[in-house]
């Protein structure tokens, strides 16, 4: 395939495509950010519909019929078609239950300095159509879903969020497990930990984790889809190399001291050019957990407040 080929077919939107006990709801891009893939899954008894995205609205006309929402965790890509199921029931891990409650609590999700914030909050409400319900119901690892001849089962992999999750799907018959991976998404721009509710080192045990759990298929929300195990096993490999990528410039960079403020424009996560409007908050939040982890490794030193030289 030329390159022109794979840019065209990187611009296709799919049709929907059941595979294995799913069907996978193509977004834009093939669910690119900020759009992404939501999984219908159907039982006899019920169906449920997992993280409704933007992919979600040009189907307005045409919904599935569905009992209930689950979403992976609360970002405002996730949630972003929930809005169109507003009287059936919505479940989220216990711990992102605040972010899907009000908007403020969607906000302290992300920890945004005030003045990213106050435009943050206008894009979630006017780009990924908010919704605040207070009544959204939790789950907790383990639980399962019971749709009649299918199941849902819940898989805490926190480290994106404090409360992001996996979900296990199982059918009768031959069509073979599905493990819903939600933003453990295997692109190459690798884990994204960069908010006040992620953590580092619980990323890497939720990749650890979901390494172990064999399967048929793998599903992520964004952009790669559906995969056999071999080049799942492949793709979270390089994902997960990310991390150490990262953390090896970082002391690179930091063979001389250096401010937290020079760590952030230097850009670790994000490329220097990146318009991204929370490049900032999140290359602090991400680089100030390498450097915690650093220090405890003494393979970094803090020579005055925020200032780190590698050791």
């Amino acid at each position: 395939m030329t390159l022109k080929e794979k840019f065209k077919e990187s611009l296709e939107v799919l049709e929907d495509r059941k595979i294995g006990p799913a069907t996978v709801l193509f977004g834009e891009r093939r669910g690119k950010y900020p759009d992404g893939n939501p999984l219908l899954v159907e039982g006899r008894e019920e169906s449920l519909i997992i993280d409704p995205s933007l992919a979600m609205i040009p189907r307005r006309d045409r919904l599935p019929s569905v009992d209930r929402v689950l979403n992976s965790h609360c970002h405002e890509d996730h949630i972003a078609g929930n809005y169109l199921f507003p009287d059936l029931p919505w479940h989220f891990h216990e711990l992102d239950l605040p972010g899907i409650r009000s908007l403020d609590g969607l906000m302290g999700v992300y920890g945004l300095p005030k003045e990213i914030e106050k435009e943050f909050r206008l894009l979630v409400q006017e780009k990924f159509h908010f919704m605040p319900k207070e009544d959204a119901l939790s789950f907790r690892d383990g639980d399962v879903f019971d749709l009649g001849s299918k199941t849902v089962t819940v898989v805490h992999t926190p480290g994106h969020t404090r409360g992001h999750c996996c979900f296990l799907i199982e059918g009768a018959g031959d069509e073979g497990a599905m493990l819903y991976l939600g933003d453990i998404d295997l692109t190459s721009f690798g884990p994204y930990y960069g908010d006040i509710w992620s953590s580092l080192e619980d990323f890497e045990r939720s990749i650890a984790l979901v390494r172990e759990i064999k399967v048929e298929w793998y599903a992520t929300f964004h952009h790669i889809g559906v995969l056999k195990r071999v080049e799942f096993l492949e793709r979270l490999e390089r994902f997960a190399a990310v991390i150490e990528k990262r953390e090896q410039r970082l002391l690179e960079y930091i063979k001389v001291p250096r401010t937290i403020e020079n760590i952030v424009q230097h850009r670790f996560v994000y490329r220097p050019g990146d318009q991204v409007l929370f490049a900032d908050p999140v290359e602090r939040f991400s680089m100030t957990d390498h450097l915690i982890r650093l220090q405890s490794q003494k393979r970094v030193r803090e020579v005055e407040q925020e200032t780190w030289v590698a050791v």
